[in-house]
């Protein structure tokens, strides 16, 4: 491989993280090739429109790398390869109902990968693995079909996606590339690339399952945490304690950091990577038990709604924000579902309310859609608070006139405010 700054980079998945990195790339002396399976996005990408909303910076990058034709999109990524001697690939992996891992996109794209790999090409996943999964499942794919050997012919590496939505471009200045290698000099072209197309501090590690490992311990870190934080939370609850009280005065101590406790967890990343080691063999503890914790708060929250009005049986209840968390346009593994399954187990009537989607989009994850200015308003009898997303801040309740109860699932709205309407008020942990 030329020991000369590459130029050419094929950006394998143009998701909101797949993109933000192609537009970077290409905005960092790079010519890009991106590549994903949906036509639409490819379209806008070529067009010099960015897909993705809400992220602060994004579509200037995108429109000005169109504008400099360093960034093409294509949906045949074997082309896409062939143009260029670093290929990066995020594409998602997530997890099935059965909490299994779903290899099916990340493993069609991997195929295409090696049908385009040239000699002296450096392959680097982004993409949250199961640890050996780099070297096992996708490097001996890519040698299997290509006839190239790793570590000699081809390059391999592994540099997790560490960046949150609606801040990718902050994240990717401010936190760390780690980044691990097949070999040593797989490593060192992966930090050469790094250091140019991001100008950003590095972690090399001592191998690529070291990277990959660190990643999901990430993950585990936080919903253990968010579990311990749940649990505490349940205990308040029962003691007669503000748990919100609690953590700002044990969090004053810098040795602690617990986390706030919430209705539930959602995302790409924190329900599903633990079960990138649970799968893997991880023995049953902390981790498996932090799982159950966070998935069982909806239910939780849901008795304590009966506690204080009997029953749902045909209350009208509204949930707010179909999102998985604030701000974001993002339904996986929201907590929402798990209240709407077990709110129509309870027969109440539902509505949602998310300014990020349409009512068509809600009705089809299987719920109807109720404006804040409609006039059925008044006839909702709960609220539940699932995802706090900035409209909900100066949220008018009093068009909410037979509203019971109100249930502040991330402890954010202003109880005062609530329980001055004659509504009554509940959060987790207060």
């Amino acid at each position: 491989m030329n020991e000369q700054q590459n130029t050419s980079v094929a950006v394998v998945g143009l998701g909101k993280i797949g993109l933000t990195l192609a537009a970077v790339f290409a905005n960092n002396g790079y010519t890009v090739y991106g590549s994903d399976i949906n036509k639409e996005v490819v379209t806008s990408i070529n067009n010099g429109k960015s897909h993705i909303n809400n992220e602060p910076g994004l579509d200037q990058l995108v429109a000005d790398a169109h504008n400099n034709k360093s960034l093409s999109a294509t949906t045949i990524t074997a082309d896409a390869v062939r143009k260029s001697n670093v290929i990066v690939v995020i594409v998602p992996v997530l997890v099935d109902d059965q909490n299994h891992v779903d290899y099916h996109f990340i493993d069609a794209a991997v195929q295409e990968i090696a049908k385009g790999i040239r000699k002296d090409t450096l392959v680097i996943f982004e993409t949250t693995l199961p640890p050996g999964d780099t070297r096992n499942r996708f490097g001996n794919k890519i040698e299997e079909i290509s006839g190239l050997r790793l570590g000699e012919d081809i390059y391999l590496a592994y540099s997790p996606e560490r960046v949150y939505s609606n801040r990718i471009l902050l994240d990717l200045q401010t936190y760390p590339k780690v980044i691990g290698g097949i070999n040593e000099k797989s490593l060192r072209l992966a930090a050469e690339f790094y250091t140019n197309a991001l100008n950003c501090q590095l972690i090399e590690v001592s191998s690529l399952e070291t990277a990959e490992f660190s990643k999901v311990a990430e993950c585990v870190y936080r919903d253990v945490n968010i579990a311990l934080a749940n649990e505490l939370a349940q205990f308040a609850d029962a003691k007669g304690v503000n748990m919100s009280e609690v953590i700002d005065a044990s969090n004053s101590q810098p040795y602690s950091h617990i986390h706030a406790p919430g209705i539930g967890v959602g995302g790409h990343c924190i329900p599903i990577y633990p079960y990138f080691f649970i799968n893997k063999g991880l023995k049953p503890g902390l981790t498996t038990m932090s799982r159950e914790i966070n998935d069982q708060m909806a239910s939780y929250s849901i008795s304590k709604m009966e506690e204080e009005i009997d029953s749902l049986e045909n209350k009208n209840v509204l949930i707010l924000g179909l999102s998985y968390r604030e701000n974001v346009k993002e339904p996986t593994k929201s907590t929402t579902f798990l209240l709407l399954e077990q709110l129509r187990k309870k027969r109440a009537n539902l509505f949602v309310h998310d300014p990020h989607f349409t009512e068509k989009e809600i009705r089809n994850y299987g719920a109807r859609s109720l404006a804040l200015n409609d006039e059925f308003a008044a006839e909702i009898d709960v609220i539940i608070l699932q995802a706090y997303h900035q409209q909900y801040s100066s949220l008018d309740f009093t068009a909410f006139s037979n509203c019971e109860l109100v249930f502040d699932g991330r402890n954010r709205l202003n109880r005062r405010e609530i329980t001055n309407l004659g509504m009554k008020y509940l959060g987790i942990g207060n």
